[in-house]
């Protein structure tokens, strides 16, 4: 394992900024927290495939990000740490097309349940019903950052002179 440098401490911090004002800013909208959510902030999760100082920035920012979910501790707990596994998993993705896979995945499979229990309170046939709801409607609104926004950022980003030191594959970039 490398150890982080400035310049990757100083990206990591840039991100978790980034993600920080971005999910701020689609919670002025109501598309930052719930089971119907498109959080814009989401198209920053397939950086660690390019530029694996973003991952713990990504972490960072969801934290900072969720501490004004609805949800409360549950989302900054486990909504956290949906973020960090899924940004752990997109480093390791061997194509920049399926660096959006590990955030729309771990977070389908994480962050339903919590809604679902939040919702209804039990486990009960009401709770699977609403957890199916959620991980069908959240997996879209994903989809959406991460694939359409995300391969912009995965497009443009490489290209900017001062961000190529980061870059771990510059082929991955290449969509």
């Amino acid at each position: 394992m490398r150890k982080f440098t400035v310049r990757d401490i100083a990206l990591a911090a840039m991100v978790a900024a980034l993600y920080t004002v971005m999910g701020y800013f689609a919670n002025i909208f109501g598309l930052a927290y719930g089971p119907i959510q498109c959080r814009f902030a989401e198209a920053l999760t397939v950086l660690p495939v390019v530029f694996p100082a973003a991952a713990p920035g990504l972490v960072v920012g969801c934290f900072l990000t969720n501490l004004l979910s609805l949800y409360g501790p549950f989302d900054v707990v486990f909504g956290t740490l949906a973020t960090a596994i899924a940004a752990w998993l997109t480093m390791k993705m061997p194509r920049w097309y399926l660096a959006a896979l590990p955030p729309i995945l771990v977070n389908a499979v994480i962050l339903p349940p919590m809604w679902a229990w939040a919702e209804v309170g039990a486990i009960n046939s009401a709770f699977w019903a609403a957890c199916g709801f959620n991980a069908v409607t959240f997996m879209v609104g994903e989809a959406v950052a991460c694939y359409v926004l995300g391969t912009l950022l995965l497009t443009a980003l490489p290209k900017v002179p001062v961000l190529r030191p980061f870059v771990r594959k510059p082929d991955l970039a290449q969509p």
